[in-house]
């Protein structure tokens, strides 16, 4: 898209396990002047012969690369479980460096950031209870689970993916972000609760609110429509302030 007719670049972010081809087709229920780029990290989708990263901060740090924030094309995030950690981690990455920041972050179905505590383990999970796990989580089509060939090469990915979530941990002591955030959450999620998610409005200066739909993990992989609508809103809104804050005359 030309970016003279770019209102908003969001980039999404995928989940553990996953790619962009579950937000192929989100462009189509999003505002026609956002240029939407659903990414993948290496190892997966379209980068599937990139070496594996799974340490979040190194994660960020790749893909902030290639994001290559410009103040004159307003950018915002949006993650899915996984991809909520390492859109905190890019946000806050762009804000110590001095970069430009998003104009707004989205946060799905993952808790808010925690200090240092017992891990999860979940990569650590024996085949039977990884897969089981999986299934309840949704997400994650089921001819993974019913051809071994699928499995053996989606394994060693999830497992990869999912001990960078069980071993990442904030940075002690980081502020809020000077950002707009939102955080999305499914009613029946037990993995990232509503309760669990309300927990963001203490990591950024400018919390729109969580936002609570019908369903699991994956509450969006049936009918995205619901958590396409309240995005745009929520980052058209965020856009709109950015806005105002730019033209507001200087305090005397």
């Amino acid at each position: 898209m030309d970016s003279t007719r770019c209102a908003l670049r969001l980039f999404v972010l995928h989940h553990a396990g996953g790619s962009h081809v579950l937000y192929r087709h989100w462009a189509a229920g999003l505002p026609d002047t956002w240029d939407v780029r659903p990414l993948d990290a290496p190892g997966h989708g379209l980068l599937l012969d990139v070496p594996q990263i799974d340490d979040a901060g190194r994660l960020a740090d790749f893909l902030l690369r290639g994001i290559a924030p410009k103040p004159e094309v307003p950018y915002a995030l949006f993650g899915h479980s996984m991809g909520a950690l390492v859109a905190y981690e890019i946000t806050r990455r762009a804000v110590e460096r001095g970069l430009p920041p998003p104009v707004w972050v989205g946060v799905s179905a993952r808790p808010a950031p925690q200090p240092a505590g017992q891990r999860a383990g979940l990569h650590e999970l024996d085949d039977a209870a990884l897969r089981t796990r999986l299934k309840l989580l949704g997400g994650t089509p089921g001819a993974v689970f019913d051809d071994p060939g699928l499995w053996a090469l989606f394994d060693p990915v999830i497992r990869a993916d999912l001990r960078l979530v069980d071993n990442w941990r904030p940075a002690p002591g980081a502020p809020p972000l000077p950002v707009a955030l939102s955080a999305y959450a499914g009613a029946e999620d037990r993995s990232a609760s509503p309760r669990r998610m309300a927990g963001w409005a203490e990591h950024a200066e400018h919390f729109l609110g969580l936002r609570v739909f019908e369903g699991g993990h994956f509450y969006f992989q049936d009918d995205p429509a619901p958590l396409l609508r309240q995005m745009a809103r929520d980052a058209a809104a965020a856009l709109d302030a950015a806005r105002a804050r730019s033209f507001a005359p200087p305090p005397r």
